[in-house]
């Protein structure tokens, strides 16, 4: 089968998501002073303290979040990330993981399906964010990236090459922005003071999803 092919046994439940979310954390924490000084730069210096009391109200749902089939897990992440990060990215991310649920409901988890789910997650924040690829958001990482698995679902791509596509279409996305104007938040009231920094937000997702593409390789 072509989950099996993709993900790896461990995906196949949510039995996955414990391990994950530590990973996700502890690799958060040691690139907090960096994520720090980037948001103090050009946003409002609280993305990195917002998104690690998230992660640690998650990691307080593990016995919940393994009981819970895919499509009701990703709704209550979305739900708690919500009510307990705060600031936009709490608000961005939790509306990403809720749409996630609701798409979840309707795919298999496979690559075609975790494709669509994840689609749905972007498309969400694009909405609510009122953004695109190109301003200087978390989207110019969370972007190529969905653009990476659909073309890799398309071709039927192996696990291996899926995975090195992830981890490079975020990294370059992320990088993509040290050159940008923001047209969002506050650092779109920087003008061309924002070039240079890269976006705080399009790092810490670029973490987030090379630990996850590292953690899938690893199952």
């Amino acid at each position: 089968m072509l989950c099996n092919k993709f993900t790896g046994q461990n995906m196949t439940d949510t039995t996955f998501l414990p391990p994950l979310i530590a990973a996700i954390q502890a690799e958060i924490l040691n690139n907090e002073e960096e994520i720090s000084a980037l948001d103090r730069a050009i946003g409002d210096g609280d993305h990195v303290t917002n998104l690690i009391r998230g992660l640690e109200a998650l990691s307080k749902l593990n016995d919940e979040l393994v009981q819970l089939d895919w499509s009701a897990a990703f709704m209550k992440i979305g739900m708690t990330l919500m009510s307990t990060m705060g600031g936009a990215s709490g608000s961005l991310l939790g509306s990403m993981f809720v749409s996630m649920g609701k798409e979840a409901k309707e795919q298999d988890i496979d690559l075609a399906g975790i494709t669509a789910i994840y689609a749905a997650g972007v498309e969400s924040i694009k909405a609510r964010g009122k953004a695109d690829i190109g301003e200087k958001t978390m989207l110019d990482t969370l972007i190529p990236v969905m653009q990476s698995l659909q073309s890799d679902a398309e071709q039927n791509s192996d696990k291996a090459t899926v995975l090195a596509n992830i981890k490079a279409a975020a990294t370059q996305g992320m990088q993509s922005t040290k050159d940008m104007l923001a047209t969002k938040g506050r650092a779109s009231f920087l003008g061309e003071r924002a070039r240079g920094h890269i976006d705080a937000g399009a790092r810490t997702s670029q973490l987030i999803l090379c630990v996850i593409a590292d953690q899938l390789s690893e199952n």
